[in-house]
């Protein structure tokens, strides 16, 4: 359900290892996968699924047994509310969004046990209609929101693994979500404010002063919210992020450019509703926000 870079590049590789895949696309994108098919470039061995199926009307679907729901964060509301006639009593939502707040949303609509919360660490995107293009890693963790080991989900891990996604299931994937988090939110939103790629923002003590800034008050928040985040995965995260290649650049930042939406009212916008809440202080969320809301709503 929205079958962008991730969306599409897990249900490809899902399909091609023999999964019945349907994807749920519009606009040219759509077109182009009814017409030439799914195209996924990559390190791991490129994908065709010709001809794909494809649809832009969720009401054609019918029940299904897990949807994956790859829009993007401002689109998930509208989404779950469209996918209804998929959803039965046995299905389960897989939500593979950025932020903290999409699995919340989706339970709202249909509880709590229809949600399987996920995390993904996969580097892909669009290229051209029906192409997508996967640059780097390969790993997706995936948990249920009451921390069991579930029938449902021992299935997808296998699934996903056979299609050669590296997968695991996690005991506590609010945890993983948060420290997904904890780089998503500063990084993106620092990459989009002075957009330069990493490696200048690593060579400034001043910026990268900032980032740690911004993680740390990602990890108060989450405190606050009951997680259990530390000094300690700050300091990780910092770490991987050295490790990072030079090149690098945020979402928001090439969203931003594009100009495309911003999905920064769920990113240091979240950070800043909950931070006003439980009278934390979120100064670096609160700069990053209001400088990037004039572009939330795009270049349209």
């Amino acid at each position: 359900m929205g079958t962008g870079a991730i969306g599409g590049y897990v249900g490809a590789r899902l399909a091609e290892a023999g999964a019945e895949v349907t994807f749920v696309a519009r606009g040219r994108h759509l077109a182009a996968i009814r017409d030439t098919g799914l195209r996924v470039s990559s390190p791991l061995g490129d994908v065709h699924l010709k001809p794909g199926s494809a649809t832009d009307a969720p009401t054609t679907v019918g029940q299904v047994d897990f949807v994956l729901l790859g829009t993007k964060l401002y689109d998930v509301e509208t989404a779950a509310q469209a996918m209804a006639s998929m959803v039965g009593d046995a299905t389960a939502v897989v939500c593979v969004q950025n932020g903290v707040d999409a699995p919340d949303l989706v339970a709202r609509l249909y509880g709590r046990a229809r949600v399987v919360a996920a995390t993904v660490m996969i580097n892909a995107e669009i290229v051209a209609p029906g192409v997508i293009r996967h640059n780097a890693l390969n790993r997706l963790t995936v948990g249920e929101l009451d921390g069991r080991a579930s029938g449902r989900l021992t299935r997808f891990v296998a699934l996903a693994n056979a299609s050669g996604i590296e997968t695991v299931s996690s005991p506590d994937i609010r945890l993983e979500i948060w420290r997904k988090f904890l780089m998503m939110a500063p990084m993106t939103a620092l990459s989009a404010m002075t957009r330069v790629p990493l490696g200048r923002m690593r060579q400034q003590e001043e910026t990268w002063r900032l980032a740690a800034q911004g993680m740390r008050e990602v990890v108060a928040v989450a405190n606050a919210a009951g997680v259990g985040l530390t000094e300690d995965d700050v300091q990780r995260t910092l770490e991987f992020m050295q490790g990072v290649p030079t090149t690098w650049r945020g979402s928001l930042a090439v969203d931003l450019e594009q100009g495309r939406r911003l999905e920064v009212d769920w990113l240091s916008g979240a950070i800043c509703r909950r931070g006003r809440a439980a009278g934390i202080p979120t100064p670096f969320h609160e700069a990053a926000w209001g400088v990037l809301k004039p572009h939330a709503a795009g270049a349209g």
